[in-house]
Parts: C-alpha cells; structure tokens; sequence
C-alpha cells in the first residue's frame, strides 16, 4: 500500500521535470524584477513579499511604479483587473481539474499563474500519480521560482550595475515554448488555432492595449460554441 508520503513524493517527482522550462524563466524574470524594485529606492524585502503575496508576473512590475504614484485604491483596481483579468476565464477552464482537491484547492486556486494552468490543464498525469498532489506541486514549485528570483535580485541589485532593458522578452519566448507543447500534444489543433485567430481579430479591433479581455472572451465564447464537436473528436 502507498503511503501518503510515498504518494506525495511520486507527485513532487512527476511535477518537477513539467516545471523545469518555468524554472529558468522565473529566476530570470525575477531576478530582472528584484534589481527593478531595489533600483526603485524599495528594499530587498518589497519583491519577496510582494511575488510571495501578489504573485501577478507582470501585475508586480507594475505595483512597484503604482507605490511611488499618488493613492489612486481605483485606478489601481481597475489597473490589476485589467492585467489579470485573464484568469478569471483560466479559473473557468479549471473547475473540473480542481474537484476533489480538497484543502489544496484554495491554495490551487490562489497560486494560478499562466505557466501553472498550461502545465495543469494539458499536463498527461500517470494514473499512479494523484492528480490533486501533482497539481499542488507544480503550484507550489513555480510560485518558489519566482519568489526565489525576486528575493536574490532584490538582495544583491544594488550590488550589480546591470542593464535589462528588453529583458521582459524571455516572458514572451517562454509563452512560446509552451504553446508549441500545447501543439504538439493536442492532435486537433483546434484550440491553439482559435487563440491564434481571436487574439489577430481583437488586436486588430482593439489594439494593443486593449485586446487581452475581447481576447479571453472571443476563445470562451468559441470553445463553449464547439465544445460538443471537440469531446466527439476526444472520444474517437
């Protein structure tokens, strides 16, 4: 019989090679954020409280510039809904991955970050691994990597005369290699290609600044229009 530590370790070790392409981007990212931070005047503890409570990627980027602005408590809401407002439809897509989690729910649920929902939702769990344990840990292990870059970069930023412009691209580059994953493990392709189309169409409607929620909305409204066609295709 397996114990429940034995079932929590096979967890941890079938999670974590899932989370290693995380693990190079975060403590990148967050070491770019803890020198932003601490190039901001904040000290070192700002970006390892605040990527342990916010945990919002660029969301913290942000927060660093709102804490030197005068209190706007609105503007800032409105601000951070916007910039995540794309989890809600991540949450919506989870309901059923997150059933029967238990007390990990809550934390499944706070912890969601993009990389953590693309690794859960498409992630091909063993069925001798808990799904609820395999979840939690690459949760829990993605939030560590950025926790982790944040608080080295805010320690030792003052220290190190670097310029990081442009290094808010390997975000991007990292979003790349996931959906590639994605593709390549999804033989319908359907999906990818309506994200492709409907972030072309709201970008091309709404512009730059403005396309992430007419995005979110177009792919739901799309994949609850062809939700029948695509668990006929699942079943073949």
């Amino acid at each position: 019989m397996i114990t429940q530590h034995g079932m929590r370790s096979a967890a941890l070790r079938a999670a974590f090679p899932h989370t290693v392409p995380i693990l190079a981007g975060f403590l990148f990212l967050g070491l770019a954020y803890g020198i932003y931070t601490n190039a901001a005047g904040f000290s070192f503890w700002y970006p390892m409280a605040m990527s342990a409570i916010i945990f919002g990627g660029s969301l913290e980027f942000i927060a660093t510039a709102l804490l030197l602005s005068p209190f706007a408590p609105l503007q800032t809401f409105l601000l951070a809904l916007m910039v995540q407002g794309r989890h809600v439809f991540y949450g919506l897509s989870m309901f059923e991955k997150y059933r029967g989690t238990g007390w990990k729910k809550p934390y499944l649920v706070y912890g969601m970050c993009d990389e953590s929902f693309s690794i859960n939702y498409t992630a091909k769990i063993p069925q001798n691994i808990d799904a609820g344990w395999f979840m939690f840990f690459v949760t829990l292990l993605n939030q560590f990597y950025w926790v982790a870059g944040a608080s080295i970069g805010g320690i030792i930023g003052s220290r190190l005369p670097l310029n990081t412009a442009g290094i808010e691209f390997s975000m991007t580059a990292l979003f790349v290699v996931i959906f590639i994953e994605q593709w390549q493990n999804d033989p319908q392709h359907y999906t990818s290609i309506l994200g492709i189309a409907a972030a072309a169409a709201a970008l091309f409607l709404f512009g730059r600044d403005t396309f992430m929620i007419p995005t979110m909305l177009l792919i739901l409204s799309g994949c609850l229009a062809a939700r029948p066609y695509i668990e006929r295709r699942m079943q073949l």
